[in-house]
C-alpha cells in the first residue's frame, strides 16, 4: 500500500524539484544578464559572476534533491550505478561552483 502511494506521488515530487532547479537557473541567468547589460550602459562594475554562481549552486541543490528522491525508485543495480554517477557529477559541479564563489569573494 505505502509502496504504491510512493510510486504514485514520487514522480510528481521529483519533477517539481527538477522544475524548481530549472526555474532558479533561468531567473539567475536573466538577472545576471540584466545586471551585465546595465553595467555596460552605466559603466558601473558589478559582480555578476558571484550572483550567477550562487544561482547555479542553488539550482544544483534542487537537482540533487531530485536525484536523491530517485534512489527510492531504483529497481536494479544498473539504474543505481547510473544514478550514482549523476549524483557524483552534480556534487563535483556543486563543489567547483563553491570554490569559484569563494574565489570571487
Amino acid at each position: 500500500m505505502l509502496e504504491h502511494i510512493i510510486e504514485l506521488i514520487l514522480p510528481t515530487i521529483i519533477s517539481a524539484c527538477e522544475l524548481m532547479g530549472i526555474f532558479v537557473v533561468t531567473v539567475s541567468a536573466l538577472i545576471a544578464f540584466w545586471r551585465y547589460c546595465k553595467g555596460l550602459v552605466t559603466h558601473h562594475p558589478c559582480n555578476i559572476k558571484f550572483d550567477l554562481a550562487n544561482g547555479l549552486a542553488t539550482s544544483l541543490e534542487f537537482k540533487m534533491a531530485a536525484e536523491i528522491l530517485k534512489t527510492v525508485m531504483v529497481r536494479d543495480l544498473n539504474e543505481l550505478l547510473v544514478l550514482g554517477a549523476v549524483i557524483l557529477l552534480r556534487a563535483l559541479l556543486s563543489l567547483l561552483i563553491h570554490f569559484e564563489m569563494k574565489g570571487q569573494e
